[in-house]
């Protein structure tokens, strides 16, 4: 049978979270969540999750986790994740996820955890100090996918790896128990600003670490706070050229185009042609108008949901409850094929 004829069993089924470690920025929105929301629709079953098992492959003070938890919901809920059309929850509430990654546990291989390039990052020179928790949790994040059965997984370029390795789990587990139980998941990966790096610095991604808040826009900020750091945004001297190619050398310039294209649904060339040969103090205006215009309304509906985390709990026990009505079975027809005793 080829991969296109096995998958065709599957049921066409988005998966995909964030890791509630504080902090949500414009990366986040761009990277993630506006393309959670464009994917919602007729075409697919839509599952977004915060993934708070992963937060705590680090320490996380307890009443800070809760927060993060409640603040990535409420970023999903206020850019249009609507928790009738998908199914929003927190990953903790469905326990297969963890009954499943220490299935994977044992399907997975080291010599492929030792080529995940995250962990390398993360653990820097320290790798014997950290958690097995962060050196393993590409499996449970196969297991957060392959619990639905996730056809496709939208992800940006630095979590492709990771997507791929989760095609290997299925394939070896398939393999292994001669059965097409689970689906090689494709990886969606497109738009122009994947990657949103900083804005003082275009050789670094944005992150909620930076040594500066004017590096980055937060997903909190007030539209003040938005026009602000946009005007105060890093550029150089020249002017915008009339093609991309023009802007090869200048990372700060194109992370700004990237950035005004994809808050403008379109391409960083038509950018690039309706801009052609304007200054900044053409540009950073437009941009930071466009971006007040598209963040602003988000940044307030966060808040306001933040006010009330009564309502944010109700909606994450409902959405868990939902995904273990897909998730037990899946679990429980592993077992089976495992040779579990149940």
């Amino acid at each position: 049978m080829t991969e296109a004829a096995s998958q065709s069993q599957f049921t066409p089924r988005v998966f995909s979270g964030i890791k509630p470690s504080g902090g949500l920025t414009l990366g986040n929105y761009l990277g993630a969540i506006k393309r959670f929301v464009e994917m919602q629709g007729p075409d697919f079953e839509t599952l977004y999750c915060v993934v708070d098992l992963h937060a705590i492959t680090v320490w996380q003070d307890p009443a800070e986790l809760r927060t993060a938890t409640r603040e990535v919901a409420a970023s999903y809920l206020a850019s249009g994740i609507d928790p009738e059309k998908s199914i929003l929850f927190n990953q903790s509430q469905v326990s297969q996820h963890a009954e499943l990654g220490w299935i994977f546990n044992c399907v997975a291989r080291v010599g492929w955890m030792n080529r995940m390039t995250q962990f390398k990052e993360k653990a820097g020179k320290n790798a014997e100090k950290q958690s097995l928790g962060l050196y393993a949790y590409p499996s449970l994040m196969a297991a957060d996918i392959l619990l639905y059965h996730a056809t496709h997984v939208p992800v940006g370029e630095d979590q492709k790896q990771h997507v791929e390795l989760t095609r290997d789990i299925a394939a070896k587990f398939n393999h292994d128990y001669k059965t097409e139980f689970f689906p090689l998941t494709t990886p969606v990966i497109e738009g122009p600003a994947m990657r949103v790096m900083n804005l003082r610095d275009g050789t670094k991604k944005m992150s909620k670490s930076g040594e500066s808040d004017m590096e980055r826009i937060n997903m909190l900020d007030d539209a003040d706070t938005i026009a602000k750091k946009f005007r105060k945004a890093r550029t150089d001297p020249e002017a915008l050229p009339d093609t991309l190619d023009g802007l090869k050398e200048r990372p700060e310039a194109r992370n700004l185009v990237d950035i005004y294209a994809a808050l403008s649904d379109q391409s960083p060339e038509a950018v690039i042609t309706e801009y052609a040969g304007a200054g900044w103090g053409q540009f950073k205006p437009a941009l930071a108008d466009l971006a007040v215009e598209k963040l602003a309304p988000i940044s307030s509906e966060m808040q306001r949901l933040l006010d009330d985390p009564a309502e944010i709990d109700r909606i994450l026990a409902r959405g868990s409850e939902r995904a273990r009505a897909i998730a037990a079975p899946i679990l429980e027809r592993t077992y089976e094929i495992v040779g579990l005793v149940r």
